[in-house]
């Protein structure tokens, strides 16, 4: 009996064609349709009163994406040095309107907010709360309006509720005052902990301090700093504002879609982890709930739900999107203001002498005795003056929330 290895081998350079021939005609389709879609696209634009934005030539398939870079903000800066305050680009499949400048922010987020208030039908918005979350919605109208009402009217509540026992105006300054002092006495434990010539790096006691101060304004309860189940969500809540920062390729090239996303997945899993923290402390406050008692945003929110059969306006929102409205609260009240303070801290350690005026200026005013208030403001000019100039100088939110 005689064997032949060599049989195989015609059928592998037929197989290895075939594969290479459904390639070429894949790529040659995926062209035809770009150029048929280019030329769909001029035709519109030519048919409009209004041409398009000026902006770069966007390349096939890719658009103007690799024309980024790592840091997008810098290089939409000196594209606006190029096309002005209003160019358009192509960022894959999408076309992104961008507006620079202050004038031009404002006429269109302010003075025509609700012509732009809109979200674009991302996938990886889609994929937040299984689309229940407002703040992300595409779907503007009633519903989303009165859920910014919502917000709008529980953070008031809670600027003017008063304060249970301190000299602070309100029950949220009172609970800013309480965090502040133990971030200082942790910042301060670990620093003696360490010894005088190692460093503190103040982030986990930045971070936990703002996440209890949420957390006092959802849940009417703060957690210990060496909490694991706090620390674990507090945690997962950066790696989902890490990856939701870095974007998504299916955002931007739809055939992504049906790829498996390790970092789509991962976002979607911690998300779940994070929400299922939120429904247990919702459940509990259902459980223990009094209408004549409103501890905090989650019981004013369940007040609405049980009010909604004589309120023709809250029977708009689902019980869903009714408590997604904590979950937004919570996540929104994280990464901008962390940031912010950890810039402030850069600033102040960057630039003491402008550290030693903002201390003679709270002692001369104000004295050692207690800690500034929101009272305090008119005798704190130089201060007030510090943080707007961190807020301007950083500018650590070069970009919103892509509108629609």
């Amino acid at each position: 009996m005689r064997l032949t290895f060599g049989a195989p081998q015609p059928m592998k350079e037929s197989s290895s064609a075939s594969v290479s021939g459904v390639t070429v005609a894949l790529c040659l389709l995926t062209l035809l349709l770009m150029a048929l879609r280019g030329r769909k696209s001029q035709h519109h634009h030519s048919q409009t009163k209004y041409p398009p934005p000026p902006g770069p030539t966007p390349w096939p398939l890719v658009g103007n994406l690799l024309q980024m870079g790592e840091q997008i903000h810098l290089s939409l800066t000196r594209l606006r040095l190029q096309y002005g305050d209003v160019f358009q680009l192509r960022l894959g499949s999408l076309t992104v309107v961008v507006l620079s400048g202050y004038s031009t922010i404002r006429q269109a987020l302010v003075r025509q907010g609700e012509a732009f208030a809109g979200r674009p039908d991302l996938f990886t918005f889609s994929a937040v709360a299984n689309g229940t979350s407002m703040t992300f919605s595409e779907k503007y109208g009633p519903a989303w309006m009165l859920h910014k009402k919502l917000c709008k009217n529980a953070l008031r509540s809670f600027s003017q509720t008063e304060p249970r026992g301190s000299g602070a105006t309100c029950l949220l300054e009172e609970q800013v005052c309480a965090e502040a002092a133990e971030m200082v006495a942790v910042i301060q434990k670990q620093a003696a902990a360490n010894g005088e010539t190692a460093g503190v790096d103040p982030v986990k006691a930045l971070v936990t301090s703002v996440a209890n101060v949420v957390c006092a304004l959802c849940f009417g309860k703060r957690y210990d700093y060496n909490d694991k189940e706090f620390l674990t969500i507090v945690h997962i809540n950066n790696e989902v504002l890490r990856i939701f920062a870095a974007g998504n390729l299916a955002d931007f090239f739809p055939v992504f879609r049906y790829f498996p996303s390790p970092s789509l997945r991962k976002m979607v899993e911690h998300i779940r982890r994070m929400n299922g923290f939120m429904e247990r402390s919702i459940k509990e406050h259902i459980n223990t709930f009094d209408k004549n008692c409103i501890r905090d945003i989650t019981d004013a929110l369940i007040s609405l739900c049980e009010d909604r059969e004589e309120n023709q306006e809250t029977s708009l929102l689902s019980n869903t999107q009714i408590i997604h409205t904590v979950i937004d609260i919570f996540g929104a009240g994280f990464d901008t203001i962390i940031a912010g303070l950890q810039w402030s801290l850069l600033y102040l350690i960057k630039f003491p002498n402008i550290q030693d005026r903002i201390h003679l200026e709270i002692d001369e005013n104000i004295g050692s005795a207690r800690l500034p208030l929101f009272s305090d403001k008119a005798k704190m000019p130089f201060t007030e003056a510090f943080i707007y100039e961190v807020f301007r100088h950083a500018s650590y939110v070069p970009f919103t929330i892509p509108h629609w």
